[in-house]
């Protein structure tokens, strides 16, 4: 996964001379109509906020989820128009992310330091069992829209990779005045990787993303079940320029 993070910043960085040269060739940056001066080197959606409810695919035998999963999503991109018209462009940023997971899989440790995993059994009625993730993001787009230099308000379709790091993971199981935290997994995939798709018109745009590895690498405790778990989120995204 560092590998793949690795040459994808690479061949990024390495094809922004040549958008550069693209946009130094163009003859001049603003026009004027009528008494109105028009940026013909404009920019879009730079910024962004979002909302998600997170699903859980890929789930084990007896593993559900359970209450409300969502996520807040906020960053950077550095928009590149390629084209002259600049309808078509490349996307590369930087973001931040907090998601929450409720779901019956509980983690614990046995005396060695060991990990567990282990579904709740349905007769037990517990009060929580979350898992709470914090990223830093590094999005990656290819873009179309149907934008102009006079209105902000065009369709656009924008699809890429989304590749993260978890900086800060905590599971949270309590039941009455039982209560177990983890915040160090070793079989926790801390480097995600998606495939993220945003559409829509103006203000509102729905967004999509699927996660392509699991959060876990290892079995349900006691089974020879791989413990899984891919992420499958939407939801609505804003842009700011």
């Amino acid at each position: 996964m560092k590998k793949l993070l690795f040459f994808t910043l690479f061949f990024l960085f390495a094809a922004l001379p040549v958008i550069a040269q693209i946009e130094q060739e163009t003859e001049q940056d603003s026009i004027v109509v009528g008494e109105t001066k028009i940026d013909s080197l404009y920019r879009e959606d730079q910024f962004y906020l979002g909302l998600s409810f997170n699903l859980i695919t890929n789930t084990p035998t007896g593993v559900d989820q359970s209450g409300f999963s969502g996520g807040l999503h906020a960053g950077f991109i550095r928009d590149m128009p390629i084209n002259k018209a600049r309808n078509i462009a490349f996307g590369a940023g930087l973001g931040w992310s907090v998601n929450t997971y409720g779901l019956n899989l509980m983690i614990s440790e046995d005396p060695e330091g060991n990990s567990i995993f282990e579904p709740i059994d349905g007769d037990i009625d517990y009060d929580t069992n979350r898992y709470t993730t914090y990223l830093v993001e590094v999005p990656l787009q290819f873009r179309w829209r149907t934008s102009n230099p006079t209105s902000h308000k065009f369709w656009r379709i924008y699809a890429g990779v989304r590749m993260g790091y978890i900086y800060y993971f905590k599971s949270n199981f309590k039941n009455g005045n039982v209560q177990i935290k983890q915040t160090k997994v070793p079989e926790l995939n801390r480097w995600r990787t998606g495939l993220a798709f945003t559409f829509g018109y103006n203000t509102f745009n729905f967004h999509v993303y699927y996660s392509l590895n699991s959060f876990f690498d290892g079995k349900i405790t006691g089974t020879q079940d791989d413990i899984g778990l891919n992420t499958f989120k939407l939801g609505f995204m804003f842009y700011i320029l």
